[in-house]
């Protein structure tokens, strides 16, 4: 495996806008790292700050900001990194690639190096967490499906979660069930042609973050999504199964990066460091947060369609130097298309 929502882009700019494009003084001893809102933070704030502290002497101080804001926000800077760490999905990792937002990573600075396999880090930054993309389903409700195409057949598209482009995960799957239907990675018009003929069937169609919360309430039993959601709703009692496409689940690494310009270096890498430990990334990959981990040295959970990390390469990826100066343009066209 190579290393790599119109909704949250709004609320990230509104955020943005309110809290100001300065960045706070911290202690010396001290690392700002941007990260994804929610079970990230949350995440992050519990299993990564403590060890930080105890190994480093160093106090994690945490941005909570999507990744669209992550670029946005430094971009607007102006030279003036408001945080020494990114965490991104392929898709941002790209467009702060080409617009220079990065600097460039030692590997054999990370004590951790050896534990993160081949593909899993490069010049620009190291793997913290592995997504895998499929379908997810009620068992009780619907028989197993096993392709992309049986979303848009009976008995599943009457009970289908849909979402648009606005995350990763609801980009790859889009692209790949336009595949089925003779699109690509850069043509997705057999989706759109597809999905008007059976969107007065669909069960819901919502924005990404609402598709968990509406299959937990039976407004839906079948969605595309990770096996982090997966895993997560059947820790609270929800029949759930994963199912991994015949034409392949999908996959991407979430990576974190050295903000260019960022006067604490030293300090982020140590950040990047306890973060791919093995200690942290198995406890990130427990309840309640069931990360994917990409450290050698941690077993990986069940209900995975993997058993090792090397099975990963096997997986359906995506070239997002192509996808991404056409996503914007899918995502408005899905949102006044597909709304209902």
């Amino acid at each position: 495996m190579t290393l790599m929502s119109r909704r949250a882009a709004l609320l990230g700019a509104a955020a943005l806008g309110s809290a100001g494009l300065t960045r706070p003084a911290f202690a010396a001893g001290s690392v700002t790292a941007a990260i994804y809102p929610g079970a990230w933070e949350e995440a992050f704030r519990e299993h990564v700050a403590p060890v930080l502290k105890r190994q480093f002497q160093i106090d994690l101080e945490m941005q909570g900001l999507f990744a669209v804001d992550q670029v946005a926000k430094f971009a607007a800077s102006r030279g003036a990194p408001p945080f020494d760490c990114f965490v991104l999905d392929p898709g941002p990792r790209i467009t702060a690639i080409d617009r220079g937002q990065f600097e460039r990573i030692d590997i054999n600075k990370l004590a951790n190096k050896a534990q993160i396999p081949a593909g899993m880090a490069d010049e620009w930054g190291v793997a913290t967490g592995a997504q895998v993309v499929g379908i997810a389903y009620n068992p009780k409700k619907l028989p197993r499906p096993t392709g992309w195409d049986d979303l848009l057949k009976d008995p599943w598209v009457s009970k289908l979660g849909l979402t648009g482009f606005g995350t990763t995960f609801g980009t790859v799957s889009l692209i790949e069930l336009a595949k089925v239907f003779g699109g690509s990675e850069t043509n997705v018009e057999p989706v759109f042609t597809e999905l008007k003929k059976v969107l007065g069937k669909v069960a819901a169609v919502g924005t990404p973050a609402a598709m968990p919360g509406l299959f937990q309430q039976g407004q839906c039993d079948i969605m595309y999504t990770n096996t982090q959601t997966v895993t997560t709703l059947k820790d609270r009692g929800v029949d759930i199964e994963f199912v991994a496409p015949k034409t392949g689940a999908v996959s991407f690494i979430t990576t974190l990066h050295i903000a260019k310009g960022s006067t604490n270096i030293d300090n982020a890498y140590k950040y990047i460091d306890a973060a791919i430990s093995a200690p942290v990334q198995k406890a990130l990959s427990e309840a309640p947060y069931f990360f994917v981990p990409v450290n050698r040295g941690v077993a990986l959970g069940a209900g995975l369609p993997m058993r090792s990390l090397d099975e990963m390469s096997r997986f359906v990826t995506h070239d997002w130097a192509k996808i991404n100066p056409l996503r914007a343009g899918w995502i408005d066209r899905f949102n006044r298309e597909m709304a209902k």
